[in-house]
């Protein structure tokens, strides 16, 4: 216990020597951590699978002894069980779980309670052993980036360097469940971080080579899916793939819709929130009996899908069938990722294209596995706008690099399609239902929760349009004001006037008795109402290049009200951030 407790001290102090020593061990304490996380969420899945039904084989060798009642029961009891762990334990536990670390990045500096880690792995592990339509890959970046900011929180890592902890254990998460170090870490900077500088890209994939090795070590080096060697038969197919990018982004694009429908559907149920993961697990119940390939993560069957052992049809059906059984589990606050459930629709929609284009010109076209392989990273891409990672994990997930060419085509055009009808990606678009954008950034939230109503100058000096030039010299003499407002007769603004405008009349004496405000005015200022936030002014003051805004009624009737400056603007903001940093203390 005291040899820890020196480490501990010992990497406190030493970021303020060598800040870029301490992250980098620390990364590989993370990827330890996190290696075994996964290690332990993998056991604890297969012990409730044997829990709930007494195997742990995949499901297709045995889902057809299940009787009907239990297959409705089981999945009802393990929502049960889900919904009293978010609702009493910790509620980060309930959905994907990657929208809440986004948000733990964005909004606090990476701070994510400590308790989240053991209730995710409890959680995601009943929801898919009890037979939950979700994958491994959210809980596991969940899992990984509470162990990222605990490491942080406990070596008490600068607030800058703590979200570089949270993607080193996200990346540790992704690289451990999927044996694929590089799409861990391009997940974590692409999707979780959004930064591929030097300071947070060696940490992180040094915390995700570690977690592999740990992974490798007990599990195997071996892919996730062992498929046939597939190629390109002909160029002819380059004329197919994309076509099956833009049938991808509709069916991404159709899964972020009907998933949050879902949720918005569960949420308006008038019964308790810890109960309706029970309800869920019933209503998937009765999609597991008549379609059993839903059940869990489905692996069994992408395999099916991937080599040629399905019928065209009944892969088609099972796109909608499997949308619709994720979005069950999920709208109702059950616990598991969205990843394995896009690679099953994707691995089934490009299944059941390649049966279709295989039968019309066989002779031009590869096996439908192929384009199953493909159709599985662009769904992935289409769903959360992220394709470099879904073209790295594909190709790790298989070994395969025979088809790269057609999964990079895939993957973009799925991605720049919906990323242009959609703003949000199935990640963000939960934040934005919340009022956070990520874009945006950290300051864009703050700021997005402030009025200008809040901190605006109700003082300010106006000027008629038939003011003289002395007039307007005398009054920015006597009143020392940067700018002036000028109004015409009814009282509505019509441009300002600044130091500036005065310059180029100044040396001119024989203009002055000519000249009126509304000659040197500005015309049509940009100008901020009471009811904008401060992220809108904020933005109009960085446009415009000016340090203050006109504050007027409205658009239609400017009539002025005041102003804003930008110090006024930093300074709500600088309040607020203090704010709920006092408030997060006392809660």
């Amino acid at each position: 216990m005291r040899g820890a407790n020196r480490l501990v001290a010992f990497l406190t102090t030493l970021p303020a020597r060598n800040r870029e020593l301490a992250n980098l061990l620390l990364a590989v304490l993370i990827g330890v951590l996190a290696g075994y996380g996964a290690l332990l969420f993998r056991y604890v899945l297969m012990s409730m699978q044997w829990l709930f039904y007494q195997h742990g084989e995949d499901v297709l060798t045995w889902i057809h002894t299940v009787p009907w009642w239990m297959k409705i029961a089981l999945p009802a009891g393990g929502g049960l069980a889900v919904g009293l762990i978010v609702h009493f334990f910790a509620r980060e536990a309930k959905g994907h779980g990657v929208p809440e670390v986004m948000e733990a990045v964005v909004l606090r500096q990476g701070q994510i309670r400590k308790r989240v880690a053991l209730a995710k792995i409890v959680a995601s592990a009943i929801t898919i052993g009890s037979g939950g339509s979700v994958g491994r890959e959210g809980p596991m970046v969940q899992i990984g980036s509470s162990i990222g900011s605990s490491v942080g929180q406990l070596f008490k890592v600068p607030s800058l360097d703590m979200r570089t902890m949270v993607g080193c254990g996200a990346a540790a998460g992704i690289a451990a469940t999927f044996n694929a170090p590089i799409a861990g870490v391009l997940f974590a900077l692409e999707i979780i971080v959004g930064d591929f500088g030097l300071m947070a890209f060696s940490p992180v994939v040094l915390a995700s080579v570690t977690a592999t090795t740990i992974s490798r070590y007990y599990l195997g080096d071996l892919p996730a899916f062992v498929i046939p060697d597939y190629s390109i038969v002909s160029l002819w197919e380059y004329a197919f793939y994309p076509v099956l990018g833009v049938c991808t982004a509709m069916a991404a694009l159709l899964f972020i819709k009907v998933l949050y429908a879902f949720e918005d559907g569960f949420e308006a149920m008038r019964i308790p929130g810890w109960i309706k993961p029970a309800v869920g697990g019933g209503l998937l119940g009765g999609v597991i009996i008549f379609f059993p390939e839903t059940f869990g993560v489905g692996y069994g069957a992408m395999n099916l899908s991937l080599t040629n052992q399905m019928a065209g049809w009944a892969l088609l059906v099972l796109v909608f069938v499997k949308i619709l059984a994720t979005s069950i589990v999920l709208g109702s606050g059950g616990s598991g990722g969205i990843f394995a459930p896009s690679l099953f629709m994707g691995a089934m929609l490009g299944g059941a294209f390649g049966c279709a284009v295989n039968a019309i010109f066989p002779a031009l076209t590869a096996q439908p596995g192929a384009y199953a392989l493909v159709g599985m990273g662009a769904m992935v891409a289409g769903t959360t706008y992220a394709p470099i990672t879904a073209i790295l994990i594909l190709f790790e997930m298989t070994g395969s690099y025979s088809i790269i060419l057609p999964l990079m085509i895939t993957c973009i055009l799925a991605t720049i399609i919906n990323s242009s009808v959609r703003r949000g990606s199935i990640y963000t678009t939960k934040l934005l239902r919340r009022g956070i954008d990520i874009l945006a950034g950290r300051a864009g939230n703050v700021l997005e929760s402030l009025l200008v109503s809040e901190v605006m100058d109700h003082h300010i000096h106006t000027v008629p349009e038939s003011a003289s030039l002395e007039r307007i010299i005398w009054t920015f003499k006597t009143e020392n004001a940067p700018y002036l407002h000028v109004i015409n007769a009814q009282g509505m603004l019509t441009g300002v006037i600044s130091f500036r405008d005065l310059r180029a009349v100044l040396n001119e004496p024989a203009l002055h008795h000519l000249i009126i405000a509304k000659d040197l005015e500005t015309p049509q200022p940009v100008v901020v109402t009471p009811s904008d936030t401060l992220q809108t002014a904020s933005r109009r003051l960085v446009n415009k290049g000016v340090s203050q805004l006109p504050v007027v009624r409205s658009v239609e009737e400017p009539f002025p009200l005041g102003t804003l400056t930008e110090s006024a603007v930093t300074s709500a903001y600088n309040q607020a951030v203090v704010r709920r940093a006092i408030i997060r203390q006392e809660n």
